[in-house]
């Protein structure tokens, strides 16, 4: 491991903070005492960043990828940090009303080129309401997928994976680093009771959880990525993956690989985008805590309670 990197697991194990109860908004200022001093135990916007840096390098991230800080001032003081999928102006609100300093999101705000950020647009409005809340946002997206500890280890040990390595590795980072993970199951399982279970580990959203394959087929060896992973099917069948789960399977994407080998292997499971990804949340939120925390500073560190999945119902055939 390089010198001076930082993993979740080698992170203290602390337990994290309780969650407070929420505050009036920020409004822009810092926090301080009485006498105008900054809030003991506090950081600056600039340590956090380095901390962010130690577990999810930005070195980590693809190329066409936009990470990093988006609004905020590096010598602001930061006392609160809120975890979320998404940059959602729901998600903005929450964060404001508990008075966070910064805003970790995992999905971009600003991932395609915009012309205006004017507060008659959505995008504008979310830009408006962080810089004139004095919330600061940063973005950690792919760099937080390839990353040990990442959105796909977090789901491969959800799983109770083994053996687990990367699908395809990263070109700047560690070998057990890259985007998705494949790994072994203690035993074999059916197809289905590996569904249930996976959706048992899950959030709660409308789309629930799809699967292509026979019921009762076998698997022990799986592949997982959270988001959309379609794009990585070549890697999934050189793995030897019995199932892969992602999420946005796209029907083209899903009939070619159920078509391109005899026995419809590797299964498929898709999933929610944001559930499959909301799963890093509290680990994510848990690493950046204890890295804090080894530096001296006090902050106060909680995951969203906003459901950004952005379907609310799902109609199905009835059985029988």
């Amino acid at each position: 491991m390089s010198e001076g990197r930082r993993t979740p697991e080698s992170a203290s194990s602390d337990e994290p903070n309780e969650a407070a109860e929420p505050a009036s908004p920020a409004e822009g200022a810092p926090d301080t005492t009485d006498d105008g001093a900054a809030t003991a135990g506090a950081a600056s916007l600039a340590q956090v960043l380095l901390a962010v840096e130690e577990l999810w390098p930005e070195s980590l991230a693809e190329e066409w990828d936009a990470v990093g800080l988006v609004t905020g001032r590096p010598t602001q003081e930061v006392t609160k940090i809120l975890f979320a999928v998404d940059p959602v102006l729901e998600v903005i609100e929450e964060a404001t009303n508990w008075g966070a300093d910064l805003l970790v999101t995992h999905h971009p705000l600003l991932l395609r080129g915009v012309h205006t950020v004017a507060a008659n647009t959505p995008k504008g409005r979310a830009v408006h309401r962080l810089i004139e809340s004095g919330t600061a946002l940063l973005t950690v997206h792919t760099n937080g997928d390839s990353a040990v500890g990442g959105v796909s280890d977090v789901l491969a040990d959800a799983l109770g994976l083994d053996n687990v390595e990367p699908l395809t590795k990263a070109a700047n980072g560690l070998p057990e680093e890259g985007i998705g993970r494949v790994g072994d199951l203690a035993e074999l399982t059916s197809l289905a009771d590996f569904a249930e279970t996976l959706f048992g580990l899950l959030p709660a959203v409308a789309g629930g959880v799809r699967v292509s394959g026979d019921r009762d087929g076998l698997v022990r060896r799986v592949a997982v990525c959270g988001g959309a992973g379609d794009s990585l099917f070549e890697s999934v069948r050189a793995a030897g993956a019995d199932v892969y789960v992602t999420a946005d399977l796209r029907h083209h994407p899903a009939s070619e690989a159920r078509e391109a080998t005899p026995d419809g292997r590797p299964y498929l499971i898709d999933v929610s985008h944001f559930a499959s990804e909301w799963l890093w949340l509290p680990a994510a939120a848990q690493a950046l805590d204890n890295v804090l925390r080894d530096q001296g500073h006090a902050v106060d560190v909680r995951v969203s309670t906003v459901n950004t999945d952005p379907w609310d119902f799902i109609l199905t055939p009835t059985e029988g």
